[in-house]
């Protein structure tokens, strides 16, 4: 009988906190074990911890717990996994929730000093698409991966990225430090020092890479006994860049299978993540074409930043939302699109001082 964390959906992770965690922390308790060529089930919970449900308003965002994201399921115990090996984890299957959900959130994104109004779509998920009500003429086809999957960091990681992450915030980047606000567990070191989920590291976690689907293989460097994966934040669908912070989110359920590779990631000194797929399918892009835009780093005042990737990726993705407005969405909807079909491409980054950033959409999501 296949191993399985089951989770009680009509619940929220802290009133079943056996099931799992929201902050990376070596000291938190496996929630099964398994061997490695077994296959593991995990019920996930989506990024709202279960609080957005179908029939909220946009009214109702204002009374979430904030600092909830994300629920994660686990951690698995691999046997046999020691630090200095490279953990495989093959998905094996990712079944989803028949509920979906986008939102723009003021402060957040990346456009977040363009959009300041919230917004929220809720998705239907069915026959291998997905629809809503809020967003209409706009179907979404099922590409299911995990957003969020990691191993836990040994306790020098966890200090060593603590400081870093610090030592950010007192340059003024965006960083989001331990707080043990909506911490599971709710009390003790775990809450107060873990890690949030939100920003990924070595250790994996909140990648958000699209192509993490059904077949593909995730390789994770161990840094402590047993390697403790756990995963969650479950997407049916997304672009490359999630840009308005919200992919179209869900609950779901994944099957896993390990791999170990004794002492290579110690041998190769592999520090980030790796992945593989050997039958990715990318469903939104079989046939049909697409329609594209394109940013170069120049300011609305027509001053040059050169090489500065990140403003032309801005500068294209702001021409697709102006496209699709011209179409007939609002800006809020055409920012949600882009954040759920939407890929941000690097075209060139050599002929300085205009690097070319192409954001793409598919013509199949398109229903008229």
């Amino acid at each position: 009988m296949m191993k399985h964390v089951k989770i009680d959906r009509a619940k929220r992770l802290r009133d079943d906190a056996k099931t799992g965690h929201n902050r990376w922390h070596p000291d938190i308790p496996p929630a099964i074990e398994t061997a490695p060529g077994e296959v593991v089930r995990l019920e996930t919970r989506d990024a709202s911890d279960g609080q957005i449900r179908p029939g909220m308003t946009v009214a109702d965002l204002d009374s979430l717990d904030t600092k909830v994201a994300h629920p994660i399921t686990g951690p698995v115990h691999v046997t046999g996994a020691k630090p200095g090996d490279l953990l495989e984890v093959e998905f094996v299957d990712i079944i989803p929730e028949s509920h979906g959900w986008t939102r723009i959130r003021a402060g957040a994104g990346f456009l977040r000093d363009d959009f300041h109004d919230p917004f929220l779509a809720h998705w239907t998920l069915a026959d291998s698409w997905a629809r809503s009500a809020e967003i209409p003429g706009i179907r979404i086809p099922e590409a299911s991966f995990m957003g969020t999957a990691g191993v836990a960091p040994s306790h020098a990681q966890l200090a060593e990225w603590t400081a870093r992450e610090a030592a950010a915030a007192m340059r003024g980047d965006l960083v989001q430090p331990p707080d043990s606000q909506d911490a599971v567990p709710t009390t003790g070191p775990v809450a107060t020092h873990g890690l949030r989920t939100v920003p990924p590291r070595e250790n994996g976690g909140n990648l958000d890479i699209r192509h993490l689907t059904k077949g593909a293989r995730l390789f994770l460097p161990v840094a402590v006994e047993g390697a403790l994966f756990s995963t969650g934040d479950a997407h049916y669908a997304q672009g490359d860049s999630e840009c308005c912070v919200t992919a179209i989110e869900m609950g779901a359920t994944v099957d896993l299978r390990f791999k170990i590779h004794k002492g290579r990631a110690k041998a190769e000194d592999i520090r980030w993540p790796r992945f593989a797929h050997t039958n990715f399918v990318d469903a939104a892009w079989r046939g049909g074409g697409f329609v594209a835009t394109t940013g170069m780093p120049v300011e609305q005042d027509g001053s040059n930043r050169g090489e500065d990737t990140t403003l032309a990726a801005r500068n294209a993705l702001r021409a697709m939302i102006d496209l699709l407005a011209y179409r007939g969405w609002s800006r809020e909807q055409a920012y949600a699109i882009c954040s759920v079909a939407a890929d941000l491409r690097i075209s060139s980054n050599v002929n300085a001082p205009n690097t070319v950033v192409s954001c793409l959409i598919p013509n199949a999501i398109f229903e008229t």
